[in-house]
């Protein structure tokens, strides 16, 4: 699809309209700096900090929206001396959570304030759902706001940064937020650098910064990132150079950046036109677009040469172009005013191919455009017609209306009225003057039916002019010679005046269309990027073509090594065998088949390639009820390959991503394999290797041991094989939550039986803890499952046994609160790490552990949860707050008959 660009109808010397009001936008809003980077701590709040600092230095009222230190004591250093907002709590699943207090920003109005990670999700309950909401808000009260951002939360760059890290950010940016920024500062660190930040423990802790550098922070990610942030930033700061320029009205081009413009109109050679601006392009490492320049002269061009203009853009827009239509008088004078709006520094255009004798006549276009280029080069091409766009093989439908009788009766009516006009006009004008009336009929006719009416009308009104008009009358003859020149005159002016009125008419007309079928394509495009999923896609693509075209329409996309229907408006899905051959035949030759087109034309649809600049993604069949054999008219197959270059690059899109996720599954299946070996071979050598110790030991020295080092190792036999037997349904516990067979067993039961029962089967593993159970007699009954219920609560407290040093207490507590019924687990250990509170119930994983801890398998807490949930409660992790330790709640809803109880109590 082609643009009309905004600005390029400004004269130079003249500031750009859209650059003014983007300009005055600024004004009456804050002012947003990002600080980007490559990836995570490469320094981005620290610098950020310290832009701060220097603003308090200067007098500026400076306050902290909200920073987050993680923990690296020289970030914290800078954050001391700062006014720090106070955060605002709350409540999400009964955890409390901190987010930045908008209001109390506001209502401080400072002058500047600092917001650290853009990109952050805000907790449910939030005024607004995303972070960088808050800060549009922020900039609209006036307040100035300094925020930092990594690249890959960028929209735009989210599919390449999955390609490369194998990672999905779920957390995205729109790059309109970073449009808008009046200033983006790149924070730039080396890879080595950062790998050694990483070690140092600077970014993230010890056993987190291990698992970093071995999945997301190698040398090649973090090289390729780079990259990204430093190209981002180099095409922000050009965008801002052209706005600078527009707002201004300075000439260009400022040779900063390249940009690389090529002229292409109707001449098959525009195609090798093309593909060499995209090699000089990507050369230059330089943004380019294809112009095509309409004028007056365009609206008499053959369908063939439309096909051909509209084949060239295209192509320029799958090889990475920009496609722009130009409307104007004077090509070369329209390609100069858009490469000086644009700071454009070279275009390329063709060399001239008309003979060298008509020089003398009109000086071609590429030689006006080099006298009026200024700075700009111009590389004139001379091309070659061999590279020249294919034709499409398809045959149109005639598109030149049929003889209109009608037009041509209401042009002899126009005549007919000026002839009474002009016969009782008779009396008081002059008989030249009447010309006039007969000059407004050619005129209407010209506006309403075209020109071919309108000459009719001409010759007619010419006659009739003659006839009654001009001695001798009612006779075709002329006796005065003045009166010959008046109807001379009259008839050209006639007819010029037809033409240009028609020429005019028929500009509107092809305006109007086009800006239907902008529209329509436009909003096309915005349906297909808020789709998400393949059969929406598909579904918007087959109504959008049967409502636009007037046509059935099915969609086949490849499948098993063959092509299949996945969609179709209206719903159709069979296919016969002359139509399964042109789709197939379509698909692999990525060329047009079946009705209407030059290979096998026998079938009952015309199938068309979807195709994108990598590969074919699929097949359209098109269908409707002529039986002329040729489906669409000219402009309709035009709008066909724009509707259709849409929907492949939305398929493209859908498949990336499904391709982008199947690899992060493939990837958590190797790591989760990994850890399952990992767990096993430990978990399951240690428990084996003291049960063979302690039955060899008895096996060989039987005889000479006392009673009790036999019962010792007796028990050491037992304890092993009962924390393997725990391993091992831990394990098929896992294996029923994760295959979806996990049906709870509901009844009614106290809490604290069932807490009473665990206490007793974790009795040994507690032996060195002091256990307090404070759940009240009063508690109310809860639904649950008593088995899986009592090994979550085994399961917590044989965590909790495993963090909290020997002697201390391990609490069991209960309370009802509303509709819940919570039951506490918490304990006196070292707690959980931060960055770990949101993944301890992740399954295989582990917080890092000291020497005297027992190792585990990273199954417990997360079983727990599956359980919990499957019985329709939560599970929670948090730190205690009186103290060190970590606490886990579970909140179980009161059956609906206790509900009722209290409230009639």
């Amino acid at each position: 699809m082609t643009r009309m660009p905004e600005d390029n109808r400004d004269k130079v010397g003249r500031p750009s309209p859209d650059a003014l009001l983007e300009k005055a936008r600024q004004e009456t809003r804050g002012r947003l700096k990002i600080f980007l980077g490559a990836a995570p701590g490469v320094g981005k709040t620290y610098e950020m900090l310290e832009s701060g600092r220097a603003k308090i230095s200067d007098g500026v009222d400076v306050v902290i929206g909200i920073v987050e230190t993680h923990g690296r004591k020289e970030t914290q250093a800078l954050v001391d001396g700062f006014e720090v907002i106070p955060r605002v709590k709350i409540d999400y699943k009964g955890r409390p959570l901190e987010e930045m207090d908008i209001d109390a920003i506001l209502a401080r109005h400072p002058s500047l304030v600092l917001v650290d990670e853009l990109a952050h999700t805000n907790a449910e309950g939030s005024r607004h759902p995303k972070r960088y909401l808050d800060v549009k808000e922020l900039l609209d009260g006036g307040i100035d706001v300094y925020s930092t951002l990594n690249i890959q939360h960028v929209e735009s760059l989210n599919d390449v940064v999955s390609q490369i890290t194998r990672i999905r950010v779920r957390e995205t940016v729109p790059d309109s937020i970073i449009d808008m920024a009046d200033d983006v500062e790149i924070i730039d660190l080396t890879p080595d650098d950062l790998i050694k930040r990483l070690h140092d423990g600077k970014v993230y802790v010890p056993k987190t910064a291990e698992r970093a550098l071995t999945n997301y922070f190698t040398p090649g990610n973090l090289t390729a990132l780079r990259e990204l942030a430093l190209r981002k930033t180099a095409q922000r700061v050009d965008d801002q150079l052209l706005t600078h320029m527009q707002a201004h009205a300075i000439p260009g081009p400022w040779a900063a950046g390249e940009r690389v413009l090529v002229s292409v109109d109707q001449h098959p050679r525009s195609t090798s036109l093309v593909r060499y601006a995209s090699r000089m392009a990507a050369r230059l490492r330089a943004p380019w677009a294809a112009v095509y320049v309409e004028t007056n002269r365009s609206i008499n061009l053959t369908e063939a040469d439309r096909d051909t203009i509209a084949a060239t853009l295209r192509l320029a827009e799958q090889l990475g172009g920009e496609a722009i239509t130009i409307p104007g008088r004077e090509v070369s004078e329209e390609l100069v005013r858009h490469a000086a709006a644009n700071n454009v520094t070279h275009i390329v255009i063709g060399a001239p191919s008309k003979p060298s004798w008509r020089d003398w006549l009109h000086r071609s276009i590429a030689d006006d455009l080099i006298r009026k280029s200024g700075n700009i080069s111009v590389h004139v091409i001379s091309g070659s017609e061999k590279e020249g766009t294919s034709t499409r093989g398809v045959n149109a439908a005639p598109s030149s209306p049929a003889f209109n009788i009608q037009a041509y009766l209401s042009a002899t009516t126009y005549v007919a009225i000026a002839l009474i006009v002009g016969v009782v006009l008779d009396q008081v004008l002059d008989v030249r003057n009447l010309a006039l009336v007969f000059l407004m009929a050619v005129l209407t006719s010209a506006v309403i039916h075209g020109l071919r009416p309108a000459l009719y009308t001409c010759i007619l009104s010419a006659l009739s002019f003659n006839f009654f008009f001009l001695p001798p009358r009612y006779t075709l003859t002329i006796s005065d010679p003045e009166s010959v020149l008046a109807l001379f005159f009259f008839l050209g002016v006639a007819v010029i005046a037809s033409n240009l009125t028609a020429t005019v008419q028929r500009q509107a007309a092809a305006a109007r269309q086009r800006a239907r079928t902008t529209e329509d394509l436009y909003l096309f495009s915005k349906k297909l990027a808020g789709t998400g999923t393949l059969d929406d896609v598909l579904w918007a693509t087959a109504f959008q073509l049967a409502s636009m075209l007037k046509v059935r329409v099915v969609l086949l996309l490849p499948e098993e090594g063959t092509i299949a229907v996945k969609a179709g408006y209206p719903p159709d899905d069979t296919l016969d065998e002359a139509d399964i051959a042109a789709a197939r035949w379509a698909w692999e030759h990525n060329h047009a088949a079946g009705r209407g087109a030059d290979t096998l034309p026998g079938a009952k649809r015309l199938y068309v390639p979807l195709r994108t600049g990598r590969a074919a993604v699929g097949v359209i069949g098109l269908d409707n009820d002529r039986r002329d054999g040729r489906l669409l008219m000219p402009e309709q197959q035009r709008l066909l390959d724009a509707l259709a270059d849409q929907a492949a690059l939305a398929i493209e899109r859908i498949q990336l991503v499904a391709d982008v996720d199947r690899a992060r599954l493939a990837a958590e299946a190797d790591r989760l394999r990994s850890a399952l070996l990992t767990s096993i071979s430990h978990d399951l050598k240690t428990p084996l290797a003291a049960i063979l110790g302690a039955a060899g030991t008895l096996r060989d020295y039987l005889d000479s041991m006392s009673q009790e080092d036999r019962v010792d190792l007796l028990s050491t036999v037992i304890d092993e094989s009962e924390r393997l037997n725990r391993f091992i349904a831990n394990l098929l516990d896992m294996t029923k939550i994760e295959s979806g067979a996990m049906e709870p067993n509901y009844a009614l039961h106290y809490p604290g039986d069932i807490a009473g029962s665990a206490l007793r089967r974790a009795e040994k593993i507690l032996a060195h803890h002091k256990t307090v159970v404070t759940i009240p007699a009063d508690l109310p009954m809860v639904r649950v499952d008593p088995v899986l219920f009592e090994q979550v609560l085994f399961n917590l407290l044989d965590n909790a046994a495993k963090y909290a040093p020997q002697g201390s207490s391990i609490r069991i507590d209960g309370w009802a609160d509303g509709y819940n019924v919570m039951i506490q687990v918490s304990d006196k250990g070292p707690g959980i790490p931060p960055a770990d509170v949101d993944r301890v119930f992740d399954t295989f994983y582990r917080v890092r552990k000291g020497d005297q801890v027992r190792a585990g398998t990273g199954l417990g807490l997360s079983i727990c949860r599956g359980f919990v949930e499957a019985m329709g409660g939560t599970i929670t992790a948090a730190n205690r707050s009186d103290r060190s330790g970590a606490v886990f709640t579970i909140r179980l809803p009161k059956p609906n008959e206790i509900q009722k109880l209290d409230e009639l109590q």
